[in-house]
């Protein structure tokens, strides 16, 4: 639930015994966990339990040794367990930085072309929506559907009835702990994923809205619902609905306002401008406004509907 999408970047352990400039080019790169360790036996141990997916021992007078046309040993463990490309991209790297210390150059010189104006997202930036999207759709609509209609199979909301407390309150206190779990989760994701933007503000305020959004969906299923069959025959039929406007980020190239068809694009796609392309409030107000009146109408028929179970619950 929690889980990043893809799987996390290469992760290099380095036991340095002469301040070689192989490593001080490591600690520089981008897109590569190093760490530096002061024992070989602990480095050969991690790599074998796949701490890391590999390890490099370099000894004293390496960079010297290379510099003098020498060849010394180079050892490079890699672990059993490690990704394919993350052997490739460090043993590659490794390479290149010995042949750097040794002065040489590389045989061939790579120069990347982009051919089209295509937008520079990858496809784990755009995975992000549908992240979020399964994040609220099982704490926003699935968790306030469900702990609605079990009070009504249990008969405890008809206990209700004679006591102080209201049906509205019992109904808010249920939105009120699916809206924070929706927020909880959505932030933890984001964060395994990278991708909390440059507002904080608008983070949280986007989230917000799709939350509060899944949640009144999710109450309108429970308050529409006499039980358990009913409330899964909703989810199958409409949740896909809620979930079609994640396709269309998916793929750029299809016809974008079609995804404005469907409701929750309007709470989405804010916060994947917030979270990816690093907007702000101002650059997504209009969406935002847009999803509060649809909020608006969810909570004009949650109310209806609520009051129709409330004098279901009178007669029974």
């Amino acid at each position: 639930m929690f889980g990043g999408l893809f799987p996390p970047q290469p992760r290099l352990a380095i036991v340095d015994r002469g301040l070689s400039e192989i490593t001080a080019a490591y600690r520089q790169m981008d897109g590569i966990d190093v760490e530096l360790l002061d024992d070989e036996a602990q480095l050969k141990a991690r790599v074998e339990q796949n701490q890391y997916d590999a390890g490099l021992i370099l000894p004293a007078g390496f960079d010297e040794a290379v510099r003098a046309g020498q060849k010394p040993l180079l050892e490079f463990y890699v672990s059993g367990e490690s990704l394919a490309s993350n052997r490739i991209i460090l043993s590659a790297n490794t390479i290149d930085l010995v042949r750097t210390v040794e002065g040489d150059t590389a045989a061939v010189e790579v120069e990347v072309v982009q051919m089209g104006e295509a937008p520079q997202l990858s496809v784990a930036q755009r995975l992000v929506p549908m992240v979020v999207i399964f994040a609220l759709l099982i704490a926003g609509v699935l968790l306030t559907g469900t702990s609605l209609v079990e009070e009504k199979e249990r008969k405890t909301l008809s206990a209700i009835l004679v006591s102080p407390v209201k049906l509205s309150e019992v109904v808010a206190a249920k939105a009120i702990l699916g809206l924070v779990l929706s927020l909880l989760m959505s932030f933890i994701i984001l964060a395994m994923n990278s991708a909390q933007g440059s507002s904080p503000l608008a983070l949280f305020v986007t989230l917000l809205v799709a939350g509060l959004m899944c949640v009144e969906v999710g109450l309108v299923y429970g308050a529409g619902s006499r039980d358990m069959k009913t409330l899964y025959a909703l989810f199958k039929g409409l949740n896909l609905l809620l979930f079609a406007p994640v396709v269309f980020f998916l793929f750029p190239d299809w016809p974008q306002w079609l995804g404005k068809i469907f409701p929750t694009y309007w709470a989405i796609d804010p916060v994947f401008e917030v979270a990816v392309n690093g907007a702000g409030l101002p650059d997504v107000w209009v969406e935002l406004v847009v999803a509060l009146a649809i909020c608006a109408v969810l909570a004009l028929g949650l109310t209806a509907l609520i009051r129709r179970m409330r004098t279901q619950l009178a007669s029974g």
